[in-house]
C-alpha cells in the first residue's frame, strides 16, 4: 500500500480550499513527481473531492477536483509534468505503461493519515482515455469516511421508518434507482450496514467492488465469464440471506434476481431509470414477466444528490414571488412566513456557497393493490399516478422540504430535479 503524507504530511493538513490547493501543486510542481502527487491526493482528500481529473491540453494539462458533484479547476501543469505522473499513476495502478491508443482501468489503495495519526486506507479508482491531446486521467476516491448509516442519508422520518420496515424484511428486493454518481452505492452499503449481524449471510456481487466491507463476503465481475447473471447464480448455491447485486443489466440477471426474492432471499440492487415507478417499466422492458414483478419486488426508490448550504456563511431570506409560486406549486400546506436559504460563499466552501451533500428521496411501496396493478403491464404514466394516489412523496417535492428546513435551495433542487 502506497503511503501517502512523510514530509507533505504538514502542507495538505493547511489546504483548506481550492486556492491553496493551487499554490501547493504550484510549489511541487517542479519537484518529485512522488511530491507534487501527495499532494494533489492529499489536497483532494482534504478538501472531500470525489474524482481528480487530469486532461491534457495543447500545450499544458489541466487538474480538475470533482466536489459535491460539481468540477472546478485546480491549476495547470506542464505537459512533460502530466506525463509524468500518469506514468507513475500507471504504474502503481498496474496497467499498461505502453498502451495510450486505447482506454485503461485500474486501481490502488493509498494509506492515508488521519488528524488522530490514524492510518485509513482510501482506494483510488484509475480511468484512463485517449484524447486529442494525450491521455485524460480520471482517478475516483472512495473515501471509507463517506460511508453512511441510513440516519445519514437525509432522509425524512416516515421515509427512513419505512426503509428500515422494508430491509428488515426475509425476503423480497429493493431497487435503487438513479443516475451515476447519485448516491445509490451509499444507499446500499447502508442497507447493508444495517442488516448486518453474525447471524446473516451477505454476499455482494458488485462491478467494481467500491468500498470492501469488514464481515461480509464481496465478489467483482470479471467480463463476460463472470458477469452479474452468473455471479448470482453461483452466488446462489452459497446459501446467503442477503444478496446484493451491484446493477441490473440483462433479463437474464432481472429473472435470477427476481427467483431469488421469491425463494427466500433479500435482494438489493440498482437499475439506472429516472424515476421509482419508471423501475417497473424498465423491469418488464427488459423482458421480465410482470406477474413475477409484483410478488417479488418490496420497494423501489429514486434518488439525486443535492448540495447542502455552506454553515459558516449560509443565511436565510424572505423568497421573491416568483420563488414563492414554484413552492406553492409544489407543497400545497406552507407555514406562515417561510424564510429559504441563499447563498453567499466564503473560504470554507471555495466560494460557492455549499458545502456537502445530501439525498433527495423518492420511495415507491408494492403492495397488494399496487401488485395486482403491475400484473397489466401499466405505463410509466400510470404507474407514477397511482404511486401518488397510495401516497408516495416525489422526489421534487422531498427536495422542496428540504428547502423550506433551510438545508439546500430553490435553484440547487431544480438544478437536480428539473424544473416544472
Amino acid at each position: 500500500m502506497e503511503t501517502i503524507g512523510g514530509d507533505f504530511k504538514a502542507s495538505f493538513r493547511e489546504i483548506k480550499n481550492i486556492s491553496e490547493l493551487e499554490k501547493s501543486i504550484e510549489k511541487t510542481a517542479n519537484t518529485k513527481i512522488t511530491d507534487l502527487l501527495e499532494v494533489i491526493f492529499g489536497g483532494a482528500v482534504e478538501l472531500d473531492a470525489s474524482d481528480i481529473h487530469i486532461e491534457p491540453e495543447e500545450k499544458e494539462s489541466k487538474v480538475r477536483i470533482r466536489i459535491d458533484g460539481v468540477l472546478q479547476d485546480v491549476a495547470k501543469i506542464s505537459k512533460e509534468t502530466s506525463q509524468s505522473a500518469l506514468s507513475r499513476i500507471k504504474l502503481l495502478a498496474k496497467i499498461k505503461m505502453n498502451v495510450s491508443d486505447r482506454p485503461q482501468d485500474g486501481r490502488f489503495s493509498l494509506a492515508f493519515f488521519s488528524q488522530q495519526k490514524k492510518e485509513v486506507p482510501i482506494e483510488i479508482r484509475v480511468s484512463t482515455l485517449p484524447a486529442e491531446n494525450g491521455e485524460s486521467l480520471v482517478l475516483r476516491i472512495l473515501n471509507p469516511k463517506n460511508l453512511m448509516t441510513l440516519e445519514g442519508l437525509g432522509l425524512r422520518k416516515n421515509l427512513l421508518n419505512l426503509f428500515r420496515k422494508e430491509i428488515k424484511k426475509p425476503n423480497g428486493m429493493i431497487i435503487v434507482t438513479g443516475p451515476t454518481g447519485s448516491g445509490k452505492t451509499t444507499t446500499l452499503y447502508a442497507f447493508l450496514k444495517e442488516v448486518q449481524k453474525p447471524e446473516i449471510k451477505i454476499i455482494t456481487i458488485e462491478d467494481p467492488i467500491e468500498y470492501h466491507l469488514v464481515g461480509i463476503s464481496q465478489t467483482q465481475i470479471k467480463g463476460k465469464e463472470y458477469d452479474f447473471a452468473s455471479g448470482l447464480k453461483s452466488v446462489m448455491r452459497q446459501d446467503p440471506d442477503v444478496i446484493l447485486v451491484g446493477e441490473i443489466r440483462d433479463l437474464e440477471t432481472v429473472n435470477t434476481a427476481l427467483q431469488a426474492s421469491l425463494t427466500g432471499h433479500l435482494v438489493f440492487t440498482t437499475l439506472h431509470t429516472n424515476d421509482a415507478a419508471g423501475t417497473i417499466a424498465r423491469l418488464i422492458s427488459l423482458g421480465a414477466n410482470p406477474s413475477n414483478i409484483g410478488p417479488a419486488v418490496n420497494l423501489t426508490v429514486a434518488q439525486r444528490l443535492v448540495r447542502k448550504i455552506c454553515q459558516k456563511c449560509g443565511a436565510l431570506k424572505t423568497p421573491l414571488p416568483e420563488e414563492m409560486r414554484k413552492i406553492r406549486g409544489v407543497l400545497k400546506k406552507l407555514p406562515q412566513n417561510i424564510k429559504i436559504p441563499k447563498i453567499k460563499g466564503c473560504a470554507y466552501c471555495n466560494n460557492t456557497g455549499y458545502k456537502g451533500r445530501v439525498g433527495i428521496f423518492e420511495a415507491f411501496l408494492i403492495d397488494d393493490e399496487i401488485e395486482k396493478f403491475i400484473a397489466t403491464s401499466p405505463s410509466i404514466a400510470a404507474l407514477r399516478k397511482k404511486a401518488v394516489e397510495s401516497g408516495m412523496v416525489a422526489m421534487r417535492e422531498d427536495g422542496f422540504m428540504k428547502i423550506l428546513e433551510g438545508t439546500t435551495t430553490l435553484e440547487e433542487v431544480e438544478r437536480v430535479a428539473g424544473e416544472e
